[in-house]
């Protein structure tokens, strides 16, 4: 259990509010030795006393005793995923009072208060109005930045810094993501490779199997992941483009992402076609919108984060993380976005008379239905 801060607490809110021990004392209906005894830490107030004490300083029993309540991995995820429902099917200022009345209710709670600033930045988008965005980022900022100063947690930290990053990028301000991340392009030293070895050492060799297929799993994700930001910094080079393209689209056909992470291949080839539309080569652009389709009408039922015959050792490290398989959306906002991000996109206004265009915007519209 951890431990009461109550005598801190007692200490700081009499100093901040400018009484004596005397004359909290008298308020209480107590001695001036037993206000000493609490602030000292030699006892506790009765717990009659509590709501008095709490009334007093204007404050909750919650902060008077320094209680900070907590969830489980698995009553966040249980969260998590009722909220991206109430979000789907509610309005949308509703359920955000309700995330802000959570995050006040858990605000030491730092994992959950990571995947709630997540859930906004993922629903942030579905906001009319670029100022109310801003400033919901804004807020999910505050939250990354407390996370990663008070949490103590280094991998928690680390992701907080990260998130803290696309919030700037989100604002359109450059500079300070300069200096949470410009010094991580430091050569990579992997620990997998030593882990597996030592594994393989003490007769794990499942374990080793499955620590090298988590290697092997984020890097191709990343790789794939990061594609999308290469292919725009080379429209002023056709063939350094198409090239790229060639090679992450070959890279994705090898280790079949088609099956196993739908959901990433569909934004590497949508950035391409819009790349090939801004090159002015129709045809490949068009041609990348019906693979583009294709994905689409051949999405699972369900989407969620699963292995395949290859990576077939990832199921227990799926179920690590916080949100477990689920996918960061509800399921109706993002075949809904996979849509709209097609038929919406300014950047295939050039193929608005191509038949072959509206086309794929039929089929599109059908897959959503």
């Amino acid at each position: 259990m951890k431990e009461l801060h109550i005598a801190e607490a007692i200490l700081t809110r009499r100093r901040e509010k400018g009484v004596t021990q005397e004359e909290l004392a008298a308020y209480i209906g107590v001695s001036k030795a037993s206000v000493s005894k609490w602030e000292t830490g030699q006892s506790y107030p009765d717990i009659t006393f509590l709501p008095q004490l709490a009334a007093y300083f204007n404050i909750s029993i919650d902060e008077l005793v320094g209680y900070e309540p907590q969830m489980t991995t698995q009553d966040i995820r249980k969260l998590y995923r009722k909220l991206c429902g109430e979000f789907a099917s509610e309005p949308f200022d509703q359920v955000l009072a309700k995330c802000r009345c959570i995050i006040k209710k858990y605000y030491s709670c730092f994992p959950l208060l990571f995947q709630m600033a997540m859930l906004l930045i993922n629903y942030s988008i579905t906001i009319a109005g670029q100022e109310r965005q801003g400033e919901l980022v804004k807020e999910c900022r505050a939250l990354f930045i407390r996370i990663k100063e008070e949490s103590g947690d280094v991998e928690l930290c680390r992701q907080a810094i990260h998130m803290e990053a696309l919030c700037q990028i989100l604002l359109k301000e450059p500079e300070p993501v300069l200096g949470l991340l410009e010094n991580s392009t430091v050569p990579m030293l992997s620990p997998e490779p030593l882990l597996a070895n030592a594994y393989m050492l003490l007769g794990k060799p499942e374990k080793a199997k499955e620590t090298m297929q988590i290697s092997a799993y984020q890097h191709l994700i990343s790789l794939i992941d990061g594609a999308s930001v290469f292919f725009s910094l080379y429209l002023d080079d056709p063939d350094k483009f198409e090239e790229i393209v060639h090679r992450t689209i070959g890279l994705c056909d090898l280790y079949q992402v088609e099956r196993l992470h739908p959901t990433i291949l569909l934004s590497v080839v949508l950035t391409a076609a819009q790349g090939y539309c801004a090159l002015g080569k129709t045809e490949q652009a068009i041609g990348m919108l019906k693979r583009y389709c294709s994905l689409v009408q051949e999405l699972p039922a369900k989407l969620e984060l699963h292995g395949d015959g290859y990576f077939d050792l990832l199921g227990s490290w799926f179920e690590s993380f916080e949100l477990g398989t689920l996918i960061p959306r509800d399921e109706k906002t993002v075949r809904k976005s996979i849509t709209d991000v097609v038929v919406q996109n300014p950047a295939f206004a050039p193929l608005k008379q191509d038949p072959r265009f509206q086309s794929i915007l039929d089929k599109l519209g059908s897959a959503e239905k």
